[in-house]
């Protein structure tokens, strides 16, 4: 399972000492009197900590960062950081990542993947692409997952002005429902035959397998949405207020990229940050294997005793330091070979 046990599986549903005594210190409080103060409840919360981040704001001396509009199917416009290394890039050339944030589809902002497209960027010789792409529930699905699609075409069309050698490495990534977007793209990706091919997806504590759609073979692995209680940031989860905002549509491949109708064959290889708390986990365990199954190149960091989004909300603890530390070294591997 994933690399590991099922018990190891279990047993990092247990919560870290270390964790505990950070979130009963400071709870999260978010929650607002609806959800558009919730939505800004959140940004204003993680804006507090950003000090405390490995790298807690712009470094323009190693990366540059511009603003670029990116044109959508229905005429609108999104907006784009674009994230350079100042020193040459690697032989080669520079790989191509887009980043997509999470928020439930429907909170987040650019904010929320500045460190890893800075890191990226700094430490990989990368050009960064972090998408604004439009929320629910202002923007129902698809138009969030067709926005990221839309930038995707648009950065690699554009690629030499931006940079970027997309043969050189083409991924995408994000966590949580960001993960999903990724995941999603990088199917529609090889279904389309899209060139230059995404070679590699990062999927970050990810959204991947809707709670009704579990196949028959893996019910008895799928716990972790009822039985993870601890988690801090996502509780009991409650999928149906998110459901009723973003509005997906059950049976379609923008949605649920596990039970894909073509299968998961010669998809980018996958690289996996899980929180064992995490409600979310077992489903990305279980993508994992399905991956694999496929004959799909993975690898997996399994946080026993943590739980979703921990680094963010939490940044000052040794392990949020170790995860982001790890975020680099996966995705060095999702550009090898």
């Amino acid at each position: 399972m994933a690399h590991f046990t099922r018990q190891e599986v279990l047993k990092s549903g247990e919560v870290a000492p270390e964790y505990r005594k950070a979130f009963e210190a400071r709870p999260l409080d978010i929650q607002g009197a609806d959800f558009f103060e919730t939505r800004a409840k959140r940004a204003e919360h993680l804006q507090k900590l950003r000090h405390l981040y490995p790298i807690p704001g712009p470094i323009p001396d190693q990366v540059t960062e511009t603003m670029h509009e990116v044109p959508t199917r229905d005429g609108s416009t999104i907006r784009a950081r674009l994230y350079q290394p100042v020193k040459s890039p690697p032989e080669g050339g520079s790989p191509l990542v887009l980043m997509f944030h999470e928020g439930g589809w429907s909170m987040g902002d650019l904010t929320d993947e500045d460190l890893n497209c800075r890191m990226f960027a700094r430490d990989l010789g990368c050009v960064c692409v972090n998408l604004e792409y439009r929320l629910a529930p202002e923007f129902k699905f698809p138009i969030g997952v067709n926005d990221c699609w839309d930038a995707l075409v648009w950065a690699t069309t554009n690629a030499a002005s931006l940079g970027a050698t997309p043969t050189r490495g083409l991924i995408v990534g994000g966590a949580s429902a960001g993960g999903n977007i990724a995941a999603v793209l990088a199917l529609h990706s090889r279904d389309t035959g899209f060139s230059p091919p995404i070679t590699g997806q990062y999927l970050c504590v990810p959204a991947l397998l809707p709670h009704d759609k579990v196949p028959a073979r893996f019910t008895n692995l799928y716990t972790s949405r009822t039985d993870s209680i601890s988690d801090p940031v996502l509780g009991k989860l409650d999928v149906s207020p998110i459901m009723q905002i973003y509005a997906p549509d059950a049976d379609s491949p923008l949605w649920d990229p596990f039970n894909h109708a073509q299968g998961h064959k010669s998809v980018g290889k996958a690289f996996f940050q899980v929180g064992g708390l995490d409600p979310l986990r077992d489903e990305a365990v279980l993508y994992d294997r399905v991956l694999r199954e496929a004959g799909v190149l993975t690898r997996f960091e399994l946080y026993g005793g943590y739980g979703h989004m921990f680094w963010t909300n939490y940044p000052e603890l040794k392990r949020s330091t170790e995860f982001v530390r790890d975020t680099l070294q996966g995705v060095r591997w999702l550009l090898e070979g």
